[in-house]
């Protein structure tokens, strides 16, 4: 009769595999691999989250510092593309700023 298989150490298999890389007990024990992998998948959440943040923190950065050459602040040229109902994102609108500073200064421009 063959032996028949654990599905405990399936289970534990899967979890130190995905614990490798793990330091020290966090990769060799199950019960601290499996908490380490708990923490990690929080970790990962909050940081998908503090991602879009701080990109959006950079475009706004940069757009300041493109604006500001033209003489303007961010805040007075964010005001004035709603009012020109100019509908680009702060992401498209730091990009033509990096890429491309001609029509940049255009959309600047035909704001003031």
């Amino acid at each position: 009769m063959p032996r028949a298989k654990s599905l405990a150490a399936k289970r534990h298999r899967k979890i130190k595999a995905a614990a490798k890389g793990f330091r020290h007990a966090r990769s060799r024990r199950v019960k601290t691999a499996k908490e380490a992998l708990l923490h990690a998948g929080q970790y990962a959440f909050h940081g998908r989250k503090l991602k879009k943040r701080d990109l959006r923190k950079l475009w706004i950065i940069r757009l300041n510092a493109a604006v500001r050459e033209h003489g303007l602040k961010y805040s007075a040229f964010i005001k004035k593309l709603k009012d020109t109902k100019i509908d680009l994102d702060r992401k498209i609108l730091s990009d033509i700023a990096i890429t491309d500073p001609n029509a940049f200064e255009k959309i600047v421009k035909e704001v003031k």
